[in-house]
């Protein structure tokens, strides 16, 4: 393989919009789920999905060259990624595709240059309000950032419980926790404790089947709304949503509640000082464009948790894209 120019580079970046938006339009569409173990004619395809042939095999051939589909001649197959876009599949990427190739996403992003220049959100800037704003007056998106968050969750989730320790601790509060399946799996895992799920209200309160006499709900935000007392706190991607001045706020919140040597537990996607293209960095972005957060490194939460009044004593890799951080109280 010969080593890119910088015209070639140049060049690929520029266009590589092209071929995330193939990748958008083929889980919008479904192709994955019309395609078995053995290749068929791109035309059965576009015919069961409602596609013209000839653009829908232009537009596999471009996802084939980058490893997504196998296109031969005027047939299509799987290959190891495309298999991920299968709605089926226990592993299954089409709704988080879905989501991130949203047109509301798509039109936050053509306003970057807006959240660069100002640093703000562009959200701000194309919706006219928040991003999660938006969510409340859109059903459909809506129900898609759902699905996405709980594909995402779904292995993560279960990396998590696998590495971490919970037996330990009598009380587990999961702050924005959304719909549990963080402290469900945790509870399950740890028979002896007991658990409480602090959301919105507009979150929590659809979520009433949850409650148990091990599993507590309560509704509140936690910018204004005194937080649970408990021994351990888990926060899963929720700090990154959040500037610094917002994210220490938030982390204040927990420390008032958190009865002395408490442990919590911050679930990110870390940024490393190595070199190169990794997600997390591609993550950093979207925090900009569409909530002004950020990704951040473990020096800067351990900053961060210092200034809330926590000490940072370990970071563990879940090597399923996500890291703990495990603080205590100070």
């Amino acid at each position: 393989m010969t080593t890119p120019t910088p015209f070639d580079t140049l060049q690929q970046i520029a266009g590589g919009y092209g071929v995330a938006r193939c990748l958008h339009v083929a889980a919008e569409l479904g192709v994955a789920d019309r395609i078995d173990d053995a290749p068929r004619a791109v035309a059965d395809v576009a015919s069961d999905v409602g596609a013209h042939a000839e653009s829908l095999k232009r537009v596999l051939r471009l996802l084939g060259a980058h490893g997504i589909f196998e296109v031969r001649d005027d047939t299509v197959g799987h290959s190891a990624a495309s298999r991920l876009l299968r709605t089926d599949h226990p592993q299954s990427m089409r709704s988080f595709v879905r989501m991130i190739g949203m047109p509301t996403n798509w039109s936050i992003y053509g306003a970057l240059e807006h959240a660069v220049r100002s640093g703000r959100p562009a959200a701000e800037h194309v919706l006219q309000g928040s991003y999660w704003g938006h969510f409340e007056s859109d059903p459909e998106d809506a129900r898609v950032f759902n699905a996405a968050m709980e594909a995402k969750a779904r292995g993560q989730v279960a990396a998590v419980v696998a590495v971490y320790d919970f037996g330990g601790a009598a009380t587990i509060g999961d702050i924005g926790g959304g719909r549990g399946h963080l402290l469900r799996a945790v509870l399950d895992a740890a028979p002896g404790a007991r658990g409480v799920l602090f959301d919105l209200p507009r979150v929590v309160n659809d979520l009433t089947a949850l409650a148990s006499d091990r599993l507590t709900l309560q509704p509140g935000d936690f910018f204004h709304d005194a937080l649970p007392a408990c021994e351990l706190y888990m926060l899963m991607e929720v700090i990154h949503d959040w500037n610094d001045d917002d994210a220490l706020r938030i982390l204040q919140a927990v420390r008032r509640a958190a009865p002395p040597q408490a442990r919590v537990l911050l679930l990110e996607t870390m940024i490393s000082d190595a070199p190169g293209p990794d997600w997390a960095k591609m993550l950093d972005i979207h925090m900009l464009a569409l909530l002004g957060g950020l990704q951040r490194t473990r020096q800067e939460y351990a900053h961060l948790l210092e200034g809330a009044g926590f000490t940072l004593r370990r970071q563990i890799d879940t090597r399923a894209g996500i890291s703990i951080l495990e603080a205590v109280a100070a």
